[in-house]
């Protein structure tokens, strides 16, 4: 029973994980962000909020984002 339990607990995590989409926003200087998940966008300030590829959270200015793709 104990191992049973293991195993649906490792398949639902791993079914979740799959679920994440990482995407890549380009800015109108021409770099390329790779995020970790969706980025979100605070309509109040105007900014940009993202995981980068290294887990930390960032924020970019809206403005100044030209693209945001999914991957």
């Amino acid at each position: 029973m104990k191992g049973m339990t293991g195993a649906i607990a490792l398949s639902l995590t791993m079914l979740l994980a799959g679920c994440s989409s990482h995407y890549v926003m380009s800015t109108k200087d021409g770099n390329m962000i790779m995020t970790q998940g969706k980025p979100e966008i605070d309509k109040d300030t105007g900014l940009v909020k993202y995981i980068d590829e290294q887990g930390h959270e960032r924020q970019i200015n809206g403005d100044s984002v030209s693209q945001m793709i999914e991957r």
